[in-house]
């Protein structure tokens, strides 16, 4: 059963007034893909527009609280922390990782990917001077826990 959909079919945001307050946790994952000067010049804060990282840092806690404005349907909850942590992958590759915790009725995976995302986003923006071609691939969700069940990504 979709639960965004009411009997009728229509849009429909989820009651979750009768769950349980829980610790929830979610860490997500973004790709950017760039050549390797690029990767180069942002690592060693050599970017004209400033430090790369530290913007898409900031970007990214700002957008995951920003989720429930994004998404339609998405509840706002309050987020107890985000951090947003960087590690270079190969000479060519950064990996963008985004840890979201709440204390609350529904989880933060949204919140967590919306930040990995958004922070992917700004850090091609901080490069696209030199780099335009650079490519934002495989979002994804690596692990929640919390409410009903817990994930881990396998593949």
């Amino acid at each position: 059963m979709l639960t965004h959909l009411n009997e009728n079919g229509e849009a429909n945001m989820v009651d979750v007034g009768e769950k349980a307050v829980t610790v929830r946790t979610a860490t997500a994952y973004a790709r950017l893909r760039m050549q390797p000067a690029t990767l180069q010049a942002l690592l060693t804060e050599q970017l004209k527009k400033g430090d790369g990282l530290a913007a898409a840092r900031i970007a990214g806690i700002l957008g995951s609280k920003r989720t429930s404005d994004l998404i339609p349907l998405c509840h706002p909850i309050p987020i107890d922390k985000i951090d947003i942590r960087f590690q270079q992958e190969s000479d060519c590759t950064l990996g963008i990782y985004a840890d979201a915790k709440c204390t609350y009725k529904t989880g933060i995976e949204m919140e967590a990917l919306t930040a990995a995302s958004v922070a992917a986003l700004t850090t091609y923006d901080m490069c696209k001077a030199i780099d335009r071609g650079m490519v934002i691939e495989e979002i994804k969700l690596l692990e929640k826990t919390g409410g009903k069940s817990d994930y881990r990504y396998e593949g």
